[in-house]
């Protein structure tokens, strides 16, 4: 399993993969969110509340799904880190 992690302007960002999802999970002192996208990486990706949370909305571009993980965490999309193995999300 591959898992990489990264923190910045007291975000903490976690990539890893499971049997089915990429993950990327997104923590702050305030709250939590998450995107994830199928294993093979073609799929829409969803954003979640948590990893294991209901699907809040799903995107095809990264760029919107980072907005809509950064509004959850009450930060900046520009705030959020992410992993090297995580920057080709979205279709």
């Amino acid at each position: 399993m591959t898992e990489q992690e990264d923190t910045d302007e007291g975000i903490t960002a976690r990539y890893y993969e499971t049997d089915d999802e990429r993950v990327l999970e997104f923590e702050s002192g305030r709250a939590t969110a998450a995107i994830a996208q199928n294993v093979e990486g073609y799929a829409m990706l969803k954003v979640r509340p948590s990893a294991d949370g209901d699907e809040l909305e799903r995107y095809y571009g990264f760029d919107m799904a980072l907005d809509h993980a950064a509004e959850l965490l009450g930060a900046s999309p520009h705030d959020l880190p992410v992993p090297d193995d995580a920057e080709d999300m979205g279709m």
